[in-house]
C-alpha cells in the first residue's frame, strides 16, 4: 500500500473506490434487513422484488452484474436499457456498475427513428426491454439490426429471442465480481436534447453521482430528526432519466428506503404516502402538485400524508396558494422546494419558498425564482463576453457552472463537448437574472428548446417535421404556458400558397412520425410571423404575444 505519494492517488481496493455499484453492499453493513426498495403495484415483475432489503438488492445486483461478465462482456462496454420504472431494471442499472460496465437507458416516449440513432451511437454489446415496451422499440431496434438479450415480463412474456429476467439471473453467483472500478469512470451515459434535433449522450461518472446523490440527501431530509428515516416516494422516471441520481440515490446514501412507482398518478403517489409513510417526494411539476392537492380533496378520509416533510419540484414556479394547501394537508412544516438543473449537472439551484416567503408571495408564479446554486456548485450568470451579471441585477444571461458534479462531455460528440466548455465552465443555455439580492430569477431557454412535462423538446425537429407537410410554408415552435404540461409545444404556420390546412390534421401528422410528447398541443395558422432583418424568427415575441393562448386548459 503506497503511503509515500501525497498527489496522483487512485483507488484500487474495492472498499477505498466510489462505485455506485457499491451503494447497497455499503448499507449492509448498517442496516442489512432494512428495506431498501418498496414498489407500488405494476413496478415489478415478480412479486418477490415487491419489498427488497438492502441484502437483498446487493445480492441480487451481484448476480446481475455476473451473469453481464459470464456473457464476454468487458469494462465500458455498453448496455442498453429500454425500461421503464421496476425493481427488476433498477437493479439491474446497479448490476451494470457493479460489473464495470456502462448503461445506456433510453426513453421509450422517443420516436424510432430517434432510437436507431441513439443505439447506433452507443453501439451497445448487450441490451434489456420490458416486454411491454417492446412494441415501442421494435423498429428503432430493427433498423440497428439489434434484437434484445434480455425481457423484464412485465406486460408479457420474453421477446422473441431473448431470455426472462428471471432467467438470466437463474445460476449466477451473489458474489461481488472481481473488476477493476475508479470514481472517473463513466458508469451511465443519458441522452438529452440538445440544440439539433437529435441528443447528445452526457456522460454521468460514478464520482458525479456520488456527489449529486449526497448533496440531495441533505435537501430531502429536512425535518427528520434522523437521516436514515427518510423514505423518499419517486413515481416519475428513474431508469432513463437523469432524476436517478438526486431522487433515488439519497435514499441509499442516507441509509434510508426508496419507495418506487412504475408513472405518476395522484390517487396512487396519496396510498403510497399514506400507505408507508413517505417522507420526501419528488413530484416533478407544480402541476403534479396541484393533481395530488386534488386527489387529497377529494377524498380526505381516504389518505393521511402528514408524514411529509419535503416536496420538490421543478421547470415552473408553484403559485403561493398551492404551497398553503400542501401545508394544510402535510402540516405547517413542511417544506417545497424549487430546483434548476439538466442531465448535464443536476445538482442544481434551489429555492425554497419559506427561506424567501416574502419574495415568493411578492412575485410567484409570475417570475420563476430558483434560488442560488447549492454550495457542491459553483454557478454564475453571465453575459455574451462571459462577464459575470451578478452586479447587474435584471440582466438576462447564461447559466454557467463548474464543479465535479458536470458531465464528463459528449459520448462521442467532441465539437458539441468543446462548445459547452468554455473558459473553466460549463455552458448549461439556461437563461437567467439575478435579482438585487443576489438570487437567480429563470427567464427562458436559449436554443428554444422546449420544456414540456418534464421532457425537453428540439423545436428545430418539430419544425423539420411540419415544414415536411405539403400545405405548410413556414412553421416556427415555442413553448407557451400551460398548467398541466408546463410548457405546450406550440406551432405558428403559415401555410403554402393556396393551402388552408387544418390544425387537427396538421397534428395528426406530427403524432404520426414524433414520440407523444414532442408532438404540438395546439397549431395556429398566421399570415407572418415576426423576424429579424435576417429571416430569423424572434420567437420571444411570439411567447409573448400568446402567453395566454392555454388559460384554464387542463390536458
Amino acid at each position: 500500500m503506497d503511503v509515500t505519494s501525497l498527489h496522483g492517488r487512485r483507488a484500487v481496493a474495492r472498499w477505498e473506490r466510489v462505485s455506485v455499484g457499491d451503494l447497497f453492499e455499503r448499507v449492509t453493513w448498517s442496516y442489512p434487513d432494512k428495506e431498501a426498495i418498496v414498489a407500488w403495484d405494476g413496478a415489478f415483475a415478480d412479486p418477490a422484488l415487491q419489498r427488497v432489503t438492502y441484502r437483498e438488492a446487493d445480492a441480487l445486483a451481484n448476480r446481475i452484474a455476473n451473469a453481464l461478465l459470464a456473457r464476454g462482456l468487458e469494462r465500458g462496454d455498453r448496455v442498453a436499457m429500454f425500461c421503464d420504472n421496476s425493481v427488476e431494471a433498477y437493479l439491474f442499472k446497479f448490476g451494470v456498475a457493479k460489473a464495470g460496465l456502462t448503461v445506456v437507458p433510453i426513453n421509450p416516449m422517443l420516436a424510432p427513428d430517434v432510437i436507431g440513432y441513439l443505439l447506433e451511437r452507443a453501439a451497445p454489446r448487450f441490451s434489456i426491454v420490458d416486454a411491454v415496451l417492446w412494441p415501442k422499440a421494435r423498429e428503432g431496434f430493427a433498423l440497428r439490426g439489434l434484437t434484445p438479450d434480455v425481457t423484464i415480463e412485465i406486460g408479457g412474456g420474453p421477446v422473441e429471442g431473448s431470455i426472462g429476467f428471471g432467467a438470466f439471473v437463474e445460476g449466477a453467483s451473489s458474489d461481488e465480481p472481481d473488476v477493476e472500478i475508479h470514481a472517473d469512470d463513466v458508469w451511465e451515459i443519458i441522452f438529452t436534447s440538445g440544440t439539433t434535433a437529435m441528443p447528445k449522450g452526457a456522460m454521468v461518472s460514478h464520482n458525479y453521482s456520488y456527489l449529486a446523490g449526497y448533496s440531495f440527501a441533505l435537501t430531502l431530509t429536512r425535518g427528520l430528526k434522523i437521516e436514515c428515516d427518510l423514505r423518499l416516494c419517486a413515481f416519475l422516471p428513474l431508469i432513463f432519466h437523469i432524476a436517478d441520481q438526486i431522487f433515488s440515490f439519497p435514499a441509499f446514501l442516507s441509509g434510508g428506503t426508496l419507495i418506487m412507482g412504475r408513472g405518476p398518478d395522484p390517487e396512487k403517489i396519496a396510498a403510497a404516502i399514506t400507505k408507508e409513510g413517505a417522507t420526501a417526494l419528488w413530484a416533478g411539476s407544480p402541476a403534479m402538485l396541484t393533481d395530488l392537492v386534488a386527489a387529497l380533496d377529494r377524498e380526505p378520509l381516504s389518505y393521511d400524508v402528514r408524514s411529509l416533510t419535503v416536496a420538490i419540484y421543478g421547470w415552473t414556479a408553484a403559485p403561493p396558494g398551492l404551497i398553503a394547501a400542501l401545508k394544510r394537508h402535510c402540516g405547517e412544516d413542511f417544506l417545497a422546494c424549487e430546483i434548476l438543473g439538466q442531465t448535464e449537472a443536476i445538482s442544481c439551484h434551489r429555492f425554497w419558498p419559506d427561506k424567501w416567503r416574502e419574495t415568493f408571495l411578492r412575485t410567484a408564479p409570475e417570475h420563476n425564482y430558483v434560488g442560488v446554486p447549492n454550495p457542491m456548485v459553483a454557478g454564475d450568470v453571465v453575459d455574451e463576453d462571459g462577464v459575470s451579471l451578478r452586479d447587474r441585477p435584471g440582466v438576462p444571461g447564461e447559466v454557467i457552472y463548474r464543479s465535479p458534479v458536470v458531465t464528463a462531455g459528449y459520448y462521442q460528440d467532441e465539437e458539441a463537448t468543446r462548445e459547452a466548455f468554455r473558459g473553466g465552465w460549463f455552458h448549461s443555455g439556461d437563461v437567467c437574472e439575478y435579482d438585487a439580492d443576489g438570487l437567480r430569477i429563470m427567464v427562458d431557454r436559449s436554443k428554444d428548446i422546449v420544456k414540456s412535462g418534464g421532457e425537453n423538446v428540439s423545436s428545430l425537429r418539430v419544425e423539420a417535421v411540419l415544414r415536411q407537410h405539403p400545405e405548410v410554408s413556414v412553421a416556427a415552435v415555442v413553448g407557451l404556458p400551460h398548467d398541466h404540461w408546463g410548457e405546450a409545444v406550440t406551432a405558428f404556420v403559415i401555410p403554402a400558397e393556396g393551402s388552408l390546412p387544418e390544425a387537427d390534421v396538421l397534428m395528426a401528422f406530427c403524432r404520426e412520425r414524433l414520440a407523444g410528447f414532442e408532438s404540438p398541443k395546439g397549431i395556429v395558422l398566421v399570415d407572418e410571423l415576426p423576424t429579424t432583418v435576417g429571416g430569423k424568427v424572434l420567437k420571444y415575441k411570439l411567447r409573448a404575444a400568446h402567453a395566454a393562448l392555454y388559460e384554464g386548459a387542463k390536458s
